[in-house]
């Protein structure tokens, strides 16, 4: 997979549940802080957008599981994306040190602009020279 974007990470102790590996809705915080940073690095903040009037939802998440992470564990959450109509859709990768696959997401998001659903432009503008 072409990832457009990657982000080095390692897993908190606190983050993984009783069975010792890390508890699956931490793979979606992972995912999202990504998409956050993937953002930052376009020089777009999250928190600025909303003061903008511009405020991106997740309309749908889609995520399966391969191979757990454990407490210490360093990995690699990268993404590339597409869009498809008025909605970014991120696919995302939560990759072991050795490259195996630990989850695998795909989240689609939509704009609001002033309380109203946009047709996706501030994303197509901003992705325009990164979007195959």
């Amino acid at each position: 997979m072409d990832h457009i974007f990657a982000l080095d990470m390692k897993v908190r102790d606190y983050e993984c549940d009783l069975q010792g590996v890390v508890n699956n809705a931490n793979y979606q915080h992972y995912m999202e802080h990504t998409r956050h940073e993937f953002l930052e690095s376009l020089g777009v903040n999250f928190g600025q957008m909303h003061e903008d009037g511009l405020d991106a939802f997740v309309s749908k998440v889609t995520i399966s599981y391969k191979k757990s992470l454990k407490s210490g564990d360093h990995f690699r959450s990268a993404l590339h994306c597409a869009m498809r109509g008025p909605k970014l859709t991120f696919y995302q990768d939560i990759l072991h040190t050795d490259g195996s696959l630990a989850a695998q997401g795909e989240v689609e998001c939509v704009l609001v602009k002033d309380g109203q659903l946009t047709r996706g432009e501030f994303f197509a503008e901003l992705l325009k020279d990164v979007l195959r």
